[in-house]
């Protein structure tokens, strides 16, 4: 994505350089790993910082004002998408039981970007997935959670492909778990 700044907030009059937000979210993601050591809690910054990473390593333009579901727009050969993007820290690699926030079902997106946090909260993969295959994953499971738009992290990796990840970077040749 170049230099742009696709961070401009020309709504509250400021623009923030893409050097002094990656710098802001460095610093972010320092304090939240240091806040959950020191207390045992997290900082509800995982969405933000998410959207970030999203944003970096995807290509994507974050929308400001947000729409309702929509983060962020695609960019060149994926100009016609609309993200909805959901972070998620995994302190425990391998530990089941994790699950992603809330998702809007009714919001104008085409698909989903999952940022997948270390205990630093820094990306170590995202995967995504297209709104059909997340609406038929929600109407097939049984259960409350689904019906509020509620997936597991696992569920969310079996039906979606790995786009990006810390050893390879971006994946020119998409894979699925199918």
């Amino acid at each position: 994505m170049g230099r742009q700044n696709y961070f401009a907030n020309q709504s509250r009059g400021f623009t923030l350089s893409l050097y002094a937000l990656e710098k802001l979210i460095a610093e972010t993601r320092r304090l939240a790993a240091r806040y959950r050591e020191t207390t045992g809690q997290t900082l509800p910054v995982t969405g933000e910082i998410a959207r970030f990473d999203a944003a970096r390593h995807l290509d994507l333009k974050l929308l400001d004002p947000r729409q309702p579901g929509v983060d962020a727009e695609g960019t060149g050969e994926n100009a016609d998408r609309r993200y909805q993007i959901k972070g998620r820290v995994i302190f425990q690699e391998g530990k089941p039981g994790y699950r992603i926030g809330q998702l809007n079902t009714n919001g104008d997106w085409t698909h989903i970007a999952l940022v997948l946090l270390d205990a630093d909260f820094e990306p170590f993969k995202i995967y995504e997935a297209c709104r059909e295959d997340i609406l038929d994953a929600l109407s097939d499971a049984s259960g409350k959670r689904s019906k509020r738009g509620a997936m597991s992290v696992a569920k969310f990796e079996v039906i979606g492909e790995l786009v990006w990840s810390r050893e390879n970077g971006r994946e020119d040749a998409l894979w699925s778990n199918y």
